[in-house]
């Protein structure tokens, strides 16, 4: 039987990499984002190889979340795997001088934006007794940096979500996984530093994971058998040992 998953923030980076991945398996895709243009684009190109739907909204836009989710197409309302993978990071600044807006921005798409697709989405889950939502984290969420304060605690909040999940939805059997990646070389770090030029010398002097390399990563998460659930997997390249802990090549 054919799945359908729905992914958020499909336009760039894990999630446009998980969109590809998956359309190689023959697995719908409903792609969320907020750059119309670029949801086009994806589906014109991955409709070749399954069946693509695309919706055009912010994820911490309450009713809005629910709005379009509930406007599906019935082709696509039987939804199987929720890829929670918006998110984002601004600033890095120490917690003393950081920008209330910014800090707005992470918790209202890292966390609340995360907290409302999945609530538009479980009933469904529920009802089947049958799903799997896997929510992209960092690991940031693992450790706590210097100046990472604000970021580093939404994702902190992602890992208590996601276990939180787990348990609850645990009598209907619907699978809750994490996956935590650490440097991925995508816009992120343009996002960061609000366009800044450093944010190009992030991944010199080692190899950085690639979006693709997570989205295989996901792929194998959510093709494992019935009985089998990956809970909580933290991903590193080879060269990083920790949030702050990078071999770098001079």
């Amino acid at each position: 039987m054919t799945r359908t998953a729905l992914i958020t923030g499909a336009t760039s980076g894990i999630g446009k990499a998980t969109a590809y991945e998956f359309a190689k398996h023959n697995i719908n895709l409903i792609l969320c984002g907020r750059r119309q243009d670029r949801l086009i684009a994806i589906k014109k190109e991955l409709e070749k190889l399954t069946k693509v739907h695309i919706l055009n909204f912010d994820v911490s836009n309450k009713i809005e979340t629910f709005k379009v989710i509930e406007s599906l197409p019935e082709d696509f309302k039987h939804i199987d795997i929720l890829i929670n993978n918006a998110g984002n990071a601004h600033g890095l600044d120490p917690i003393q001088s950081g920008n209330m807006d910014d800090w707005d921005a992470m918790i209202d798409i890292n966390v609340k934006g995360l907290l409302y697709v999945s609530k538009a989405i479980m009933p469904q889950m529920i009802d089947r007794k049958s799903g799997h939502i896997i929510n992209i984290g960092s690991s940031a969420g693992k450790e706590v940096y210097p100046k990472g304060n604000v970021y580093c605690g939404t994702k902190h909040a992602v890992l208590a979500i996601t276990e939180g999940m787990r348990i609850d939805l645990n009598p209907f059997g619907i699978k809750v996984s994490a996956v935590n990646p650490g440097a991925v070389e995508t816009e992120f770090s343009k996002v960061r530093f609000k366009g800044d030029k450093i944010a190009d010398d992030v991944y010199k002097g080692f190899e950085a994971l690639q979006a693709e390399d997570i989205a295989e990563i996901i792929y194998f998460v959510v093709s494992r058998p019935n009985h089998v659930n990956i809970a909580d997997l933290l991903v590193f390249p080879t060269a990083q040992a920790s949030c702050t802990i990078l071999k770098k090549e001079l």
